[in-house]
């Protein structure tokens, strides 16, 4: 994509993730001793994770997985020890170094391939499924969908992805600055309504082939993620 609002929130996402957080986030994704806040948003992340490994198949032996926005490398390691290629990728170079460093020496007959760079990057590869955990919800609505559109047309099954559902508890959280902890605030996310997206995505061309299918909600303390599963018809 290359639409100003885009690349300005890019931007702000690869500061954030790569040097006001990256220390943050690799204690997050570790077994390490952490806060009351961020130990719910450990649990809610791991929740989630295993939400979306879920709605993989159990075999992926053969098939090929996109990680687009991978962080750490926990799901794309998950998915690779069920037999995928997997291509784990993230605008933070520091975070994928540190899932290289973390990865295990053996993923019977998977693999992975982390990559730096933008997961909507042109290329010719296709993936059986694509998954982005918590890697759209600092877009706004029309560039959301836009990023789901481009991932489908790099999927062949599916694509999984989380949303921010617009609750109260969430709104409330969201204008009062309390999601994350003073002094370490992620560039802002963008809540919405289930409905709205859906309705978004059945409008948008480059999903009419497409469908919204199911769906699940977490809510763990300072953790509330909605995971969406988008198939072709």
């Amino acid at each position: 994509m290359d639409s100003a609002a885009y690349q300005q929130r890019r931007g702000e996402l690869e500061t954030y993730f790569d040097r006001t957080a990256a220390a943050t986030w690799s204690k997050l994704t570790s077994d390490a001793p952490v806060g009351r806040i961020r130990a719910t948003v450990r649990a809610g992340r791991d929740e989630m994770r295993n939400t979306l490994l879920g709605w993989l198949p159990e075999d992926l032996s053969g098939q090929r997985v996109l990680d687009a926005g991978c962080g750490t490398g926990l799901l794309a390691v998950e998915a690779a020890r069920r037999g995928a290629t997997v291509v784990a990728i993230d605008l933070s170079p520091t975070l994928i170094e540190l899932a290289k460093e973390r990865q295990p020496q053996s993923l019977g007959q998977g693999s992975i391939d982390f990559r730096v760079g933008d997961m909507l990057a042109p290329g010719e590869e296709r993936f059986d499924h694509v998954v982005a955990m918590d890697s759209l919800i600092h877009y706004r609505p029309p560039e959301m969908v836009a990023m789901i559109a481009a991932l489908a047309g790099r999927a062949k099954r599916s694509v999984l992805l989380t949303f921010a559902p617009r609750t109260p508890l969430l709104a409330t959280m969201h204008l009062s600055g309390k999601l994350f902890p003073r002094g370490n605030k992620s560039p802002a996310i963008e809540p919405i309504r289930e409905r709205k997206l859906r309705r978004l995505i059945a409008a948008e061309p480059e999903l009419a082939s497409w469908s919204a299918e199911r769906t699940h909600r977490i809510s763990r303390g300072f953790y509330i993620s909605q995971a969406l599963e988008v198939r072709p018809r």
